[in-house]
C-alpha cells in the first residue's frame, strides 16, 4: 500500500492567519465607549472611593472645547468633550489645597501631577495656532468621557481621559496633561 500525503498547508495557513488577527485585535474586540469592560475610577483623598464609569456619567457634566499639541508637535482637536469636572472628584475626597498635589495615573504607567492651582485650569500653558504662546483665558479640567457628542474611543484615551477645555476652539493646551485610560486620581497632601 502506497501513504497517502494530505496536503495540510492550506488548513494551516487559515489557521495561522486566524491566530495572527486574533492577537493583533483584529477578531472579538471592540473599541467603542458603549462596549467597555466594567472600568472603575479609584480617587484617594483624606478618604477613598471607587466610581463605576456609569456612576461618573450621572455625575453633573461640563463642556467645552479641548485642543491640545504633543511635545513633538501633534496637534489633537479641537474637538467638543463632555466630562466631570475634576474638582468634583476630588471634592468627593476632601477637596484641593493650593499646596496639595494630584497624581492622575493610567493602567500603561503614564502618570500626571497637577499642582493644587492648575486642578482648577489656572497656570496652564495656551498657545495660538501658530503655537505661539498665548495668556490664558478661563479653561477647565475635566475627566471626559464623551468627544463629538460619543462615547470616547479606547484609542482616543477612553473610556475616560483627562481634558483642558476652553470656551472656544482656537486654544490649544500642552498635552501632556491629557492622561489616557484614567483609573487612579490621588490627593497628596504637603
Amino acid at each position: 500500500m502506497i501513504p497517502v500525503r494530505r496536503r495540510v498547508y492550506p488548513a494551516l495557513l487559515l489557521l495561522s492567519i486566524g491566530l495572527l488577527a486574533l492577537a493583533a485585535g483584529c477578531l472579538g474586540t471592540t473599541t467603542g465607549g458603549d462596549d467597555y469592560p466594567a472600568w472603575n475610577l479609584t480617587i484617594i483623598g483624606d478618604t477613598e472611593i471607587v466610581l463605576s464609569l456609569d456612576e461618573i456619567r450621572a455625575m453633573d457634566a461640563v463642556e467645552g472645547y479641548g485642543y491640545a499639541v504633543s511635545t513633538v508637535g501633534i496637534r489633537y482637536g479641537p474637538n467638543r468633550y463632555r466630562g466631570v469636572l475634576l474638582t468634583d472628584l476630588l471634592d468627593m475626597v476632601g477637596g484641593v489645597g493650593e499646596d496639595d498635589l494630584v497624581y492622575v495615573s493610567a493602567p500603561d504607567g503614564y502618570m500626571w501631577v497637577f499642582d493644587g492651582v492648575q486642578v482648577r485650569g489656572v497656570e496652564l500653558f495656551t498657545f495660538d495656532e501658530n503655537l505661539h504662546e498665548i495668556p490664558s483665558p478661563p479653561l477647565q479640567v475635566i475627566l471626559a468621557y464623551d468627544c463629538d457628542g460619543k462615547p470616547l474611543a479606547y484609542d482616543n484615551g477612553g473610556p475616560l481621559r483627562l481634558v483642558v477645555i476652553s470656551e472656544t476652539p482656537d486654544v490649544i493646551t500642552e498635552g501632556s496633561p491629557w492622561v489616557k485610560w484614567v483609573e487612579k486620581i490621588e490627593v497628596k497632601r504637603r
